[in-house]
């Protein structure tokens, strides 16, 4: 089994192909974390499609939309300034295809 970041594959030696794909997604930590005011969300997508990457506050009300469209594969990094925001605990979600993942966040003013 050959594993990456961004996919495993599994490999016959037999006939020298890939027997299966599966793609991954990831969803990073911020960093810093607790912030003020700026973070850094970093992810990777193994392939093209439509993303989304938004901030939710606890009570699950939308409080910042990060990312919305295509996204080509690769690693990719958004910066996170919201001086507006009380301090708290916020969680982070992308969404692509049918993968979803959450983090949470800290602000501490």
């Amino acid at each position: 089994m050959i594993k990456d970041s961004l996919f495993y594959a599994e490999w016959s030696f037999r006939t020298g192909t890939i027997t299966g794909v599966d793609d991954k997604i990831s969803l990073y930590q911020n960093y810093p974390n607790p912030f003020n005011p700026v973070t850094t969300i970093n992810f990777s997508l193994a392939k093209s499609g439509l993303t989304t990457l938004k901030v939710y506050n606890l009570l699950g009300q939308e409080v910042a939309t990060l990312v919305k469209g295509e996204m080509t594969p690769g690693n990719h990094s958004v910066k996170f300034d919201d001086s507006k925001l009380a301090s708290g605990i916020y969680v982070y979600r992308i969404t692509a295809g049918t993968f979803s993942s959450n983090k949470e966040m800290m602000l501490l003013k």
